[in-house]
């Protein structure tokens, strides 16, 4: 059913969707979009601190709670994404609940920022850990219940633009951020032939996570409503067939961001191979797009 308008038909009508991190920020605009749009919503959130510490069942209720009190429907789930276990029983109590899944959105993520230097592997592991082996165990699971299903579906990853572009004090973060493009990348070109769509997400939103970043101070425009219409989008049959994308958003901004392979410059003597002092002498011809 959709909410707030008892609409005939939504772009997500009868799909059954699970949205990990769906407690708060960015993945309860997700779910609330969802759920508008028709879809049964599965909201999952560990309820853990920003850190990633602790458990908290509320959360994940009370977002489920808003979208059966506005004529949705929903459950709620507790799972850890960044466990096999976790993942596998996510998806388990999807199908338990609506018989079957068709989308996943991977939103769940912490932040332990620290400078390279004084990041030690406890920071680092945990972010890995729910970010990237968490996308992949999700993506995983649920894809193969898609291919179990027959009928495709689509996946939804997230990355950042710290992924893309890195950014100070976020190593472990930017790290595994860069990891789910390239996980999303390979994703779509192997998923493709199930009919299953996979692309991503960089969004820029005033969050829980990142609202004492400075770059957030006095900023009202970057909401995680900016975000959520990108994701539907790539989550609905106007995506088509588009698959590998990473879709940038910031308010009003939408953009996209690309891997671009410059044209280069062929070694024309000595059999191709390059001398260092030459590489040196020719570095801007060779990095010019």
């Amino acid at each position: 059913m959709a909410l707030d308008g008892d609409l005939a038909m939504g772009l997500l009508d009868g799909k059954v969707a699970i949205i990990t991190g769906a407690g708060g920020g960015i993945g309860r605009a997700h779910a609330l979009a969802f759920a508008r749009e028709g879809a049964k919503i599965v909201v999952n959130d560990l309820g853990g601190s920003r850190e990633g510490s602790g458990s908290d069942a509320s959360p994940a209720k009370k977002v489920a709670d808003e979208i059966r009190a506005a004529g949705g429907t929903a459950i709620e789930n507790h799972d850890s994404v960044a466990t096999a276990e976790g993942a596998g029983s996510l998806v388990s109590a999807a199908v338990a609940a609506f018989g079957r899944v068709d989308l996943l959105v991977n939103n769940a993520g912490i932040l332990r920022d620290k400078s390279f230097l004084k990041m030690d592997e406890a920071l680092w592991d945990a972010v890995i850990a729910v970010h990237l082996k968490g996308t992949f165990l999700c993506s995983q699971v649920f894809a193969r219940q898609l291919v179990a299903q027959g009928g495709g579906g689509r996946i939804v990853n997230t990355t950042s633009v710290s992924g893309m572009l890195g950014n100070f004090g976020q190593a472990n973060y930017s790290a595994a951020k860069a990891g789910i493009y390239g996980l999303t990348r390979t994703m779509s070109i192997e998923l493709q032939k199930h009919r299953i769509t996979v692309n991503a997400i960089a969004p820029i939103a005033k969050t829980r996570m990142t609202e004492d970043l400075p770059m957030f101070q006095g900023v009202d425009t970057l909401t995680a409503e900016h975000i959520a219409p990108a994701v539907v989008f790539l989550a609905s049959d106007l995506c088509g067939d588009r698959t590998g994308y990473v879709l940038a958003v910031a308010g009003a901004r939408l953009y996209a961001f690309k891997v671009v392979e410059t044209p280069g410059r062929f070694k024309e003597t000595d059999n191709g191979v390059w001398k260092p002092q030459e590489i040196a002498e020719s570095w801007d011809a060779i990095i010019k797009a």
